[in-house]
Parts: structure tokens; C-alpha cells; sequence
């Protein structure tokens, strides 16, 4: 979804904003409800794993699942995506495409099914958690550990897709970041069975740009988490540009980016989902950070994974 979050929906007191939008987060919470009841979940003839959110965008969920693929593929099963087929999710597309077969349809059922009949046997969601039309075999929630679940309240007056009470259907929670037992404590409160994991962003690359200005620049679910791991690594960021998740950079927002990296005499860096935005031109002037997921306790989650499929 395209959309730039508003500030009061990560703020810890509650907010005028927040109080005013909630009949509208009840009517959200309705219609999810009503889906809910009404959608039978469809088995599949493979195993279905899910890697969802309910968190509203920046919580790492492609990243992880580029992991899963890797590992599931490890383990000697033929994996394959499962993607939502919206425009706007095209970035997100090409970073699985590097690895594996994405199989888009705006029906995930339609999608599984012709990845079934082409001979993959695992299917892997990114996202599909809030999807009630299809049975998982395992379900993991992704949350960042700078933002968890923001001020609580769901959309429109939060960032929460759905309640926390949500955490009763999944399997496994991926916190990245920081270790938070508050926050473990709230998670088992709802789902005592839940396995909790934790990972981190190791940014490769960043030999090239120690020692030299830095201007970044980020169109994701929250930009401050990528200039704050720049920051970490004690690169010299001495301005960011923020946007909303998935937004197609204008020519006149780039000329101006690329004129003040100039005047600086500095680099410009960005994530590899804004990269996979950019024009080939442009993709020779911006350089692409990437990362890799690091899980802590990672043959624990191997073993998880390998007995749910």
C-alpha cells in the first residue's frame, strides 16, 4: 500500500488524531471480521507457509522471505512465491524473482493452484496473513523491534492491520531488532505455544561509501530504520530523503537529489526495493545497499520450518 505514515500512529500517548479516527478503525475492523466469517479456508495439496505482518509495512517481511526460500530450498523441497498481482508491488516482485518463481494473481488460491500444476512443492506468502480464504500449514508474524505495534489501535488510527489478538492464529513471531521481553511477555499473553525468534540487518557493501558524505534516500514502510542502520555503521549521512512504501521516484525529485549530492560532493545510497525502481541511468549514479537477514538461534528455526513441511 502506498502510504506515508502519519506520525501520532508510532507515538506512546495516545493522540487526539488517533481518538478521532477510531469509529472509522471499527467499521475496518468489521468488514475483516465479517471476511473472517464468511471466507472457508481452502486446503492445498502443498504446504502452504505464510510470512505476514500485522503492522502496517516495514516490518521485513520480503527479506525474510527471500530467507525462507533459501532455506527451504536447502532442506531439497522446490519452493516457490506466492504474490498479491497489484501494480504497486512490483519492486517487491523483482526482488523474488532474483531467486525463485513468483506466481501473482490478485487470487491467491488461483495462484497456488497454478503453482501446484507447475510442480513446486511448498508454496511461500509474502503477506496473506489477513487472507481467510486459505488454509496455512504455518503462519510467521513479522514486527521490527523500533516499532512493534506503534500506539496500538488499528488503521486508520494506528498502524495495526488487526488487533494484537491476532497472534492467537499465527505459529511463530520474527522480531528484527533489539530483544524486548515487555514486549515477548504481551506476545504470550495472547499465544502461549507462539515460537519467538529475532534478526537482525547486516548492510553489505558499505566498504565503498566509509569515509565520504552521504545522502540516502528511502521509499519504505519506515525509512528511519534504514538510515538508522547507516547511522550505526558510522557512515557520514548528512541528509535523507523519506517518501512513502513503494513510491515511484519523479525526474524532478531525483534531479534534485542528484544536484545536491553534487553541490556536496557527496554519495547517493538506497535501499534495494527503491533501487529495483529506478531507470537503468539512474541505477549508475544511485548506489544499492543491500542487506542480509541474520537469525539468531538459526538452526532452532531451520528445525521449526523443516517439521511443518
Amino acid at each position: 500500500m502506498k502510504l506515508k505514515k502519519p506520525k501520532f500512529w508510532d507515538l506512546k500517548q495516545i493522540s487526539l488524531w488517533a481518538l478521532l479516527l477510531i469509529p472509522f478503525s471499527f467499521l475496518f475492523q468489521l468488514v475483516l471480521l465479517l471476511e473472517k466469517f464468511f471466507k472457508k479456508p481452502k486446503n492445498f495439496s502443498v504446504p502452504v507457509i505464510c510470512v505476514g505482518n500485522i503492522y502496517l509495512g516495514g516490518t521485513g517481511k520480503t527479506p525474510l522471505t527471500l530467507e525462507l526460500f533459501k532455506i527451504i530450498k536447502s532442506i531439497g523441497k522446490n519452493p516457490g512465491f506466492i504474490k498479491k498481482g497489484y501494480d504497486y508491488l512490483d519492486d517487491e516482485i523483482k526482488m523474488l524473482e532474483k531467486i525463485g518463481k513468483v506466481y501473482t494473481d490478485k487470487s491467491r488460491e488461483k495462484a497456488i493452484n497454478s503453482l501446484i500444476s507447475s510442480n513446486y512443492n511448498v508454496a511461500i506468502l509474502d503477506d496473506g496473513f489477513q487472507d481467510f480464504s486459505i488454509k496455512k500449514n504455518f503462519s510467521i508474524l513479522c514486527f521490527n523491534s523500533r516499532q512493534l505495534i506503534g500506539n496500538g489501535f488499528t488503521i486508520p488510527s494506528g498502524p495495526l492491520r488487526e488487533s494484537i489478538k491476532s497472534l492467537k492464529r499465527a505459529d511463530c513471531v520474527l522480531i528484527n531488532g533489539e530483544k524486548n521481553i515487555k514486549f515477548e511477555n504481551k506476545i504470550n499473553k495472547f499465544n502461549n505455544n507462539i515460537k519467538i525468534f529475532y534478526s537482525k540487518y547486516k548492510l553489505l557493501d558499505t566498504d565503498v561509501i566509509q569515509n565520504k558524505k552521504v545522502i540516502a534516500l528511502a521509499g519504505i514502510g519506515n525509512p528511519e530504520n534504514f538510515f538508522d542502520q547507516l547511522k550505526e555503521k558510522n557512515i557520514d549521512l548528512i541528509k535523507t530523503y523519506s517518501y512513502p512504501d513503494h513510491h515511484n521516484y519523479s525526474k524532478k525529485e531525483l534531479k534534485n537529489i542528484i544536484d545536491e549530492s553534487e553541490k556536496n560532493n557527496a554519495v547517493i545510497v538506497t535501499t534495494e526495493k527503491d533501487h529495483s525502481r529506478m531507470n537503468e541511468e539512474i541505477k549508475l549514479i544511485i548506489k544499492c545497499i543491500k542487506v542480509d537477514l541474520e537469525i539468531e538461534n538459526k538452526n532452532d528455526f531451520i528445525n521449526l520450518i523443516k517439521s511443518k513441511i
